[in-house]
């Protein structure tokens, strides 16, 4: 299947101080790939930046004032989140090419956005955890606002909680908030009694997964929780959260997945998609902090992306951490997903 992706050299102009783990050098990495895929059915398009309108969606104008302060300057936003002169204008390009991977969805392509800073951090009036904006909650406003849907879902599979995410859209239906992710860890949110508030309730799912959850793990929270809440809220859009970070082999975080248990949740939610949202599917790159396992990350999602849709076989070993955490979720989210 033809792919979309987005991605520009100009990601690497966002200059964090020395020995930051989200460092240029990541935007090396999605050159690359999309230098490999840009001769295999794949269309790579140059980031747009989004506009204030698009910010304005999920960002207050008073934060959105004070980073454009920011600009032509180094600052340090908190202790884990810096600017530089360029990074408000890098950080446009990466919300905006969010949208643009909606766009490309809707028009029938499954798209990657290959984007830094990441987003999923950042909440409506603070930066956090080398986050500006939040990238994936632009695109989802702007889904509904500009393609006009009823129903977007988000996936995370950050290895850290999207608490920004989480708190855009805690209240509203029309945005369902899937997280799997390293629990109790940075930045503290994301507990299973975490289901959103008001008409909102049962649109926020989090599977808070303790360290060293594996392969099988992740398997697991995929086929019992995952799908049958996605299927079950069939929504016009997937957006898919990529963080690469839970791999064995990154500096941050704790948890044992390798690259093949990412190919097997790419496949699980290029399924869902083909099933409950006509194909839809944009995907959003979050963290990832060890080079090889980024690189291989996203091209194992691409090969999914690209080739046909088919549940992956069960991934067999220890799922311990999955089976505590489902039986915790499940309990709480069951009187609103009769399904589980």
């Amino acid at each position: 299947m033809p792919l979309t992706l987005i991605g520009s050299p100009r990601f690497a102009d966002h200059v964090t101080p020395p020995g930051h783990p989200e460092r240029p050098e990541r935007a090396e990495v999605f050159d690359l790939v999309c230098q490999r895929w840009a001769g295999r059915n794949a269309t790579v398009l140059a980031p747009r930046e989004a506009g204030r309108d698009d910010l304005q969606r999920v960002h207050t104008p008073a934060y959105l004032d004070a980073l454009d302060a920011t600009a032509g300057r180094a600052v340090a936003l908190d202790p884990d989140t810096f600017t530089s002169p360029d990074s408000v204008a890098i950080a446009r390009l990466a919300a905006g090419a969010a949208c643009q991977a909606v766009d490309a969805a809707m028009s029938g392509t499954p798209s990657l956005a290959m984007v830094r800073p990441p987003g999923h951090h950042a909440e409506s009036g603070t930066a956090m955890g080398f986050c500006l904006y939040n990238n994936v909650a632009v695109a989802a406003a702007y889904a509904r606002a500009v393609h006009g849907l009823a129903k977007v879902a988000v996936v995370d599979i950050d290895v850290h909680h999207g608490n920004g995410t989480q708190a855009m859209f805690y209240a509203d239906p029309a945005v369902l908030y899937v997280s799997l992710h390293q629990y109790p860890f940075y930045p503290g949110t994301g507990g299973a009694a975490e289901i959103g508030r008001g008409t909102g309730a049962g649109h926020t799912v989090n599977v808070p997964l303790e360290a060293g959850a594996t392969d099988a793990d992740y398997d697991l929270a995929c086929r019992a929780l995952v799908v049958p809440v996605l299927e079950a809220y069939a929504p016009d859009l997937l957006l898919v959260s990529a963080g690469y970070d839970a791999h064995h082999r990154d500096p941050l975080g704790g948890m044992r997945v390798s690259t093949e248990g990412f190919a097997t949740m790419a496949q699980h939610l290029r399924g869902v998609a083909d099933r409950s949202s006509r194909g839809r599917i944009a995907v959003v790159a979050e963290g990832g902090y060890d080079l090889p396992a980024l690189a291989d990350g996203l091209e194992v999602t691409l090969e999914a992306l690209a080739g046909p849709a088919a549940v992956p076989d069960p991934v067999h070993g220890d799922s311990a951490r999955a089976r505590e955490a489902l039986a915790v979720v499940r309990a709480i989210l069951q009187p609103l997903w009769p399904t589980l």
